[in-house]
């Protein structure tokens, strides 16, 4: 920390945050959050403090439990959180390969842009056309 930034009392970054006191010093006693800097009364909490907090009250929003905020705060790769909770609007692109041979895609969960999306479309039935074909040459 460097001696020009700001630094916050207990009560202050429990109001800057949202978060209960008592709930600080239980993330400090789980390991979420870094312990204070300095001792007693004189102990402070500077701008990395903030930002976990922060961090931590938006993926609780998001529904995430506390163990996997202690595995995302741990340094594991962050994935957006799938949050579907009742009135969430997804649009899906569906592929009809032919009657019974389907595939659903939600092209923002899956990462994909739209030319992605037909790409992978176009590659699927060019896939299915070359396991199927031989099956259709062969008389019966």
């Amino acid at each position: 920390m460097n001696g020009n930034e700001r630094t916050f009392d207990l009560e202050e970054l429990a109001a800057l945050t949202g978060t209960p006191v008592r709930t600080v010093r239980f993330y400090i006693q789980e390991g979420l959050v870094p312990r204070p800097l300095g001792l007693g009364r004189g102990a402070h909490y500077g701008a990395e403090h903030l930002e976990t907090l922060l961090a931590i009250r938006r993926w609780q929003n998001a529904g995430l439990s506390l163990e996997r905020i202690r595995e995302l705060l741990a340094g594991e790769p962050v994935e957006p959180p799938l949050v579907r909770r009742a009135g969430t609007v997804e649009v899906w692109s569906h592929l009809v390969i032919r009657p019974g041979v389907e595939l659903q895609i939600e092209p923002g969960q899956a990462g994909l842009t739209p030319e992605q999306t037909r790409q992978l479309f176009r590659a699927v039935l060019e896939a299915f056309d070359h396991v199927t074909k031989p099956n259709q040459e062969k008389p019966r």
